[in-house]
């Protein structure tokens, strides 16, 4: 049941081990570029909700797709290796598709999280967690904090 960088062919086994020996498994995701204070606050109220905490962690090419040329800042190996180094966070997975739906359904996590900015009923995967007799949560967002604005003071605008 160790956890690290996961394949995510290792999810479902991963996913059953831990809850076998009595963990609740926590899931969330995002792109984690330029990590802040805003994120291991959320990283930490993530893993409060339970034992064990996989972070989604959106891949290269999928970060690029969703926030542009340029990004990440932190190439995705990288990003994994600094999430690791966090105490909440016992395990990461890469990604590339468009939604963590199918890293979701391979871990069936006992709780799935998404920062505040994302309505409960719009968190993807959520039915297959509910069929499963888990829990959707949204965990409210430190309010100005975000790889974006920190880009925005570096570059000299508001």
């Amino acid at each position: 049941m160790s956890g690290g960088l996961l394949e995510r062919a290792d999810l479902p086994a991963f996913g059953e081990a831990c809850r076998a020996a009595g963990r609740r498994v926590v899931f969330t995701n995002g792109c984690f570029d330029l990590l802040h204070a805003g994120h291991v606050r959320y990283l930490n109220e993530a893993r409060s909700l339970g034992d064990v905490l996989v972070v989604g962690l959106n891949t290269d090419d999928s970060v690029r797709r969703l926030k542009g040329e340029g990004r990440p800042l932190t190439p995705e190996r990288e990003r994994a290796e600094i999430l690791l180094a966090l105490a909440a966070v016992d395990a990461v997975v890469l990604f590339s598709e468009e939604t963590p739906r199918e890293v979701i359904q391979a871990l069936s996590p006992d709780v799935l999280v998404k920062g505040g900015d994302w309505d409960v009923e719009a968190i993807v995967g959520r039915e297959h967690v509910r069929s499963r007799g888990g829990e959707v949560r949204s965990i409210p967002l430190l309010e100005g904090r975000s790889t974006t604005s920190i880009l925005r003071k570096l570059r000299g605008r508001p």
